[in-house]
């Protein structure tokens, strides 16, 4: 059966596993350009680009242009999610994916510091921008692309692809890194560190060649056919779904519970105060991260089964909790209990939070506004968790090594997510046509909690 557009026919067959394996690739790549900056930020660039006079100073700008991308998130949020909800889920896809390979390979060739003074940062900072502005674009298209594909009754597992590419290219930026890392400090400082950043290249082929194939969605294909596009679906989205906005906004803060793992605490461990060796923390987020590649599809399923809200306050209560756990490990200078309690955190109990958000988000807004729902409310709560490590850094006091104000800084910003899973709505089970609608068809932001 087809729809009629002004495009000709489109199948109203979704392609579930081909979308899900596009969203994995097309994250992994993307993301590996995006985690790749936090290692560099926390590791190398307050060496190159800042001035050491005062190394802790050093530090925290240099962790701060970590932040500056989720800063640009929402930009790009804006603009991205208006033109996914126009023209459809994959042109963006293939957008982001471009610009986000570029701008990563600009990195690579920027002159330092010592080179070109202060117009080193400057042009580090714009690079950064331009990341954000893709990453803002990448989750939301990806995921709306799968979950329109989806059959109603997986939803979360083949949502669930696109956040498991994001862990992939996570661990595979660690596991570049790690023998960066181990370079002689003068090779390091170099040139070493821009050789990760030049793999990027091949993000910008491959973003064509993995989804230039990809059918649009079955959902926007029939919602264009039927009702058309919203000429502004920012406006729509406030208008219709402003409580689903909100929530949002509140659960993608749970993704601080990331960037301070991540960078701060990586920045932390390698530090004075404890002094781990870079490769060994290194090594933490990588087998961190392999675990989460196998909880992420396993918390999914079981979202599939008893609902995305019990999945989701697992991982965001839990994550507050853990987080206490893992900062003291590390305080200890115990490598092995690091190792442990890291894995535990990250791979396990994080992953419970972000294995479930594409689809809980996802499901909260109708078809005519998801890509420009998803994107605004998770980038304005990514921004905050961006910039997360750069509060961090300065509560972390002048030497940098109170854990336990970082650690109880983290757990804060886990409870609106939980206040927001609270009081959302239950829709594992809700038909993929009636998602963001009440049974009369009007939008459901302002339906009763537990509906």
């Amino acid at each position: 059966m087809t729809v009629p557009t002004p495009a000709g026919p489109v199948p109203l067959e979704g392609q579930p596993r081909k979308a899900a394996l596009a969203a994995w690739i097309g994250s992994a790549l993307e993301y590996y350009d995006f985690f790749i900056y936090g290692s560099a930020a926390a590791l190398i660039f307050p060496e190159i680009f800042f001035d050491r006079s005062d190394p802790a100073d050093a530090t925290m700008l240099s962790l701060a242009t970590f932040g500056v991308a989720y800063a640009a998130r929402p930009v790009g949020a804006v603009f991205l999610g208006h033109f996914g909800d126009r023209l459809g889920r994959k042109k963006i896809m293939v957008f982001t994916l471009v610009l986000m390979g570029l701008s990563t390979f600009l990195i690579g060739c920027l002159p330092t510091r010592g080179q070109v003074g202060t117009l080193a940062p400057l042009l580090l900072v714009l690079c950064r921008i331009l990341q954000g502005i893709s990453a803002a674009g990448e989750q939301a298209g990806a995921n709306s692309m799968t979950l329109e594909h989806a059959p109603a009754h997986r939803r979360g597992w083949f949502t669930s692809f696109t956040l498991n590419g994001t862990q992939a290219g996570q661990l595979l930026a660690t596991l570049v890194f790690i023998p960066v890392a181990a370079l002689p400090e003068d090779q390091l400082l170099s040139w070493g560190w821009r050789i990760p950043f030049w793999l990027s290249i091949t993000v910008a082929v491959a973003g064509y060649v993995i989804r230039r194939t990809l059918h649009e969605t079955p959902a926007f294909a029939r919602q264009a056919a039927t009702d058309g596009v919203p000429k502004l679906p920012l406006v729509t989205l406030l208008r219709e779904h402003g409580a689903g906005v909100l929530r949002v906004i509140a659960g993608a803060l749970v993704a601080s519970v990331s960037t301070v793992f991540t960078v701060w605490a990586l920045a932390y461990a390698t530090g004075e105060s404890v002094g781990f060796d870079r490769s060994g923390m290194l090594w933490v987020a990588a087998l961190a991260n392999l675990v989460a590649l196998g909880a992420i599809p396993l918390w999914a399923l079981l979202s599939d089964r008893i609902g995305r809200r019990p999945v989701f306050l697992t991982g965001a209560a839990g994550s507050a909790v853990c987080m206490f756990l893992y900062l003291w490990a590390v305080s200890t200078g115990s490598y092995p209990l690091t190792l442990a309690v890291g894995i535990l955190t990250f791979g396990i109990v994080y992953s419970a939070a972000n294995a479930v958000w594409p689809a809980f988000y996802g499901e909260m807004f109708s078809t005519r506004v998801r890509l420009s729902g998803v994107a605004v409310g998770t980038q304005l709560g990514f921004a905050v968790a961006g910039f997360a490590v750069t509060f961090a850094a300065r509560i972390a006091g002048p030497q940098g090594d109170d854990w336990f104000a970082v650690a109880l800084f983290t757990a804060a910003l886990c409870l609106p997510p939980v206040i927001a899973a609270v009081t959302a709505r239950e829709t594992h089970r809700v038909p993929t046509e009636l998602l963001g609608t009440n049974r009369n068809g009007a939008s459901h932001s302002s339906v009763p909690t537990g509906a």
